[in-house]
């Protein structure tokens, strides 16, 4: 490898003496300074433009402009390579700047393409360099003229399986088919969904169906193309899909019934982002609906993940689902000694301490048992907007309730017990 490299600077440095060579650099160089000086022109009216599009035309926007100026220059490059092939003038230059205006083209397109696809994280960002890495590995490759052998040796390494030829290079070649299909799946239902979402009147379940939809529909579809694309025939995976359905009896039938019962959900519309919903021991609002789990926030914060599973098979309250009017009930004691009509007109009163309370259904005010420490009094009340939870209202009608006893003299009374003494032990008297 020393000798050839050496060889190749050797060859260089005897190009760089004849006339051609040099034309060819003011080439290069008159493609750059054109190229930039329209891509500095242009980026200005995209620029202009990107701010005021949204969804697909927002997207093609941003990719023009980070693809605009090797775009440019492979447009400048291309006839200058065709004009000088024409006339017998060697190109050498122009043939080495050609594949790496285009990987650096393919760079930037993939790196905005798996940034618009996924979320920016670590694995993200390495990817994002490995990708590159390997972009520019194959151009280098390429231009050593190495690509071609290692892709014959690649090839080489294969083996029969029946009636199919499988080799090293067609697994590569599926791998990287496959990755890419899926990848520009996941763009077009992130697309649909941003389209889908911006249309007025759509309800939250209905996008979240198109959005599911979408993308399974997508996905499948590229893997299915991906793996005709390669030369594998579909009417194979006959033995495939029966396996596939041994497992979903078996291991995957939990991951199957999660991800029916979410289109369930969806479908059927009775849950949806945005309701307030108690599962088990488990209250708080729905911010997401995924294929698997549902995303549900309580009030601290915490987000749990709720198989879609058990909203299908077990009881769940959704407090939004129709009526967003729910009754909240507060109950008190007042001391036997007190005046539980006077206590009621007192606690009625301050049903309205709370500016969420609505005057239909009005508040009203029950005795509902004589209890061991006092009477207890229970005030029933509606509100509207329980999303914004029951702690705060209840609160402020605590306080109320409070200040007018205090004020009135009611008593809230503290629970109480009577010890009665049936017999006492006789005390001998200590002798004297």
């Amino acid at each position: 490898m020393p000798e050839f490299l050496q060889q190749q600077f050797q060859n260089i440095l005897t190009a760089a003496q004849t006339p051609d060579y040099w034309w060819q650099a003011c080439i290069l160089l008159l493609v750059v300074a054109v190229s930039a000086l329209l891509n500095a022109r242009v980026q200005k009216i995209l620029q202009a433009h990107s701010e005021s599009t949204i969804g697909f035309q927002h997207i093609a926007v941003r990719s023009l402009q980070r693809l605009l100026w090797p775009l440019v220059s492979l447009l400048l490059l291309l006839p200058a390579q065709a004009i000088m092939i024409r006339y017998d003038m060697p190109a050498h230059l122009i043939e080495i700047a050609i594949p790496v205006l285009t990987a650096l083209a393919a760079v930037r397109f993939s790196v905005y393409l798996l940034r618009k696809t996924f979320t920016v994280n670590p694995i993200l960002r390495s990817s994002e360099n490995i990708l590159g890495l390997i972009i520019w590995l194959i151009v280098i490759l390429h231009l050593l003229d190495w690509l071609q052998p290692i892709l014959a040796m690649l090839d080489s390494l294969a083996f029969s399986m029946g009636e199919t030829r499988i080799s090293v290079l067609s697994a590569i070649n599926l791998l990287v088919v496959v990755a890419v299909a899926f990848i520009v799946a996941l763009w077009l239902a992130e697309i649909v969904n941003r389209q889908v979402g911006r249309i007025p009147g759509v309800s939250p379940s209905f996008k979240v169906g198109v959005s599911k939809f979408s993308r399974f529909l997508l996905i499948t579809l590229a893997f299915l193309l991906a793996l005709n694309a390669v030369g594998i025939n579909l009417s194979s995976l006959a033995i495939f899909g029966g396996a596939l359905g041994v497992g979903l009896g078996f291991g995957l039938q939990r991951i199957a019934s999660n991800f029916i019962s979410g289109f369930i959900l969806v479908m059927d519309r009775s849950i949806k982002p945005g309701d307030i919903i108690t599962v088990g021991t488990k209250f708080g609002w729905v911010q997401e609906l995924n294929a698997r789990y549902i995303v549900v926030r309580n009030r601290d914060g915490v987000d749990t993940l709720i198989p879609n599973e058990n909203l299908i098979t077990s009881e769940v309250i959704n407090w939004s689902y129709k009526d967003p009017n729910v009754r909240v009930t507060v109950t008190v004691q007042i001391s036997y000694e007190d005046d539980p009509e006077q206590a009621m007109e007192l606690i009625l009163g301050c049903a309205k301490a709370s500016p969420r309370v609505i005057d239909d259904p009005e508040p009203t005010v029950r005795l509902t048992q004589f209890a061991d420490n006092g009477i207890e009094l229970q005030l029933r009340f509606w509100i509207e907007d329980p999303v914004n939870g029951f702690a705060g209202v209840k609160s402020d009608v605590h306080v109320a309730i409070w200040r007018a006893f205090k004020q009135a003299g009611i008593t809230i009374p503290y629970p109480q017990r009577d010890l009665h003494i049936k017999s006492m032990p006789s005390r001998e008297l200590a002798p004297e």
